[in-house]
């Protein structure tokens, strides 16, 4: 649904669907819905003119709950955490744009993270409005990141990720392991674990494919070449420790270490190293690497 309210910035409004309930005001929702978000905020929000409804209509405290429709409002983040590092612009056509993603940048807003996403930074300078990422990478992993920024033609390449018609090649360093032939395949059921950012495997029909290849070996380790067949959450870095060569600096697998501050120094040792496709529009085989470097 079209925003009533405009970018500013480069964050676009987020927008919030009201549900049926019991609630008397949509700031006894909002209260319930995001508890984390002071009411003071909420207020200060209303006051500015920054909650509206479908039709643009401010809303205030005393506005009564109405289920059914859209609510616009922008969100905001406290001491957001600056990232010391730049996106890349390497390729801009009329249909889609292709960043090389630092390590560390979120895709998109979510969580903690807000102004510095990868989507917010492009939107900024104004000049793509209508810019949407096709496929998601972890904020931990570097590398190729496609988007569209025509609605004519989104669906086009939109369609390529859904039937699997991208080649994925990522690069990993991660410890050697003699025990193990390559290339090998991995496939596993992943589902949700817990904490709810974890994956984990679990009997049943697989739901993912990774294929693991030996490229060399590496000062503490060795350097893997890896193509994500499913495009699983945390899908590379769950399978390379399930088969004992988890990837260098990872915090999540195969334990959960203790949250700490971003290491800047040490990031994960994982990178989407090229992006292949047949072109929707052209016909145009396409390869897009990154410049990014793994080393320990």
């Amino acid at each position: 649904m079209r925003s009533p309210l405009p970018t500013v910035d480069g964050v676009s409004p987020s927008c919030k669907f009201l549900p049926a309930g019991h609630w008397k005001t949509v700031l006894d929702f909002l209260k319930e819905r995001y508890p984390k978000v002071l009411v003071s905020d909420w207020l200060s929000r209303m006051k500015k003119g920054e909650v509206v409804d479908e039709n643009g209509r401010a809303l205030n405290p005393d506005t009564p709950y109405c289920a059914g429709i859209h609510i616009f409002y922008y969100r905001e983040v406290d001491s957001e955490i600056k990232i010391p590092f730049l996106e890349r612009i390497i390729h801009e056509d009329e249909h889609i744009l292709v960043i090389d993603k630092p390590h560390f940048l979120p895709v998109t807003p979510s969580g903690r993270f807000l102004r510095e996403t990868l989507l917010v930074r492009l939107k900024k300078n104004g000049k793509w409005k209508n810019l949407v990422p096709l496929h998601r990478i972890d904020r931990e992993t570097a590398g190729i990141v496609l988007f569209s920024h025509n609605p004519a033609t989104r669906g086009k390449y939109a369609f390529l990720f859904q039937s699997r018609m991208v080649t994925k090649v990522y690069e990993a360093l991660a410890p050697s392991n003699s025990d193990l032939s390559f290339p090998l395949k991995r496939r596993s059921r992943i589902v949700r674990g817990e904490p709810f950012f974890r994956m984990k495997e679990v009997e049943g029909i697989s739901n993912a494919e990774t294929d693991i290849s030996f490229v060399e070996e590496m000062a503490g380790g060795a350097l893997y070449k890896l193509q994500s067949v499913t495009g699983k959450k945390h899908q590379i870095r769950l399978h390379l420790a399930s088969v004992g060569i988890p990837i260098f600096n990872d915090r999540l697998y195969p334990d959960l270490r203790d949250k700490t501050n971003d290491d800047f120094f040490n990031p994960l040792r994982l990178l989407v190293r090229a992006l292949i496709f047949k072109d929707p529009i052209t016909g145009q085989a396409r390869c897009f690497g990154s410049a990014g470097a793994l080393e320990q």
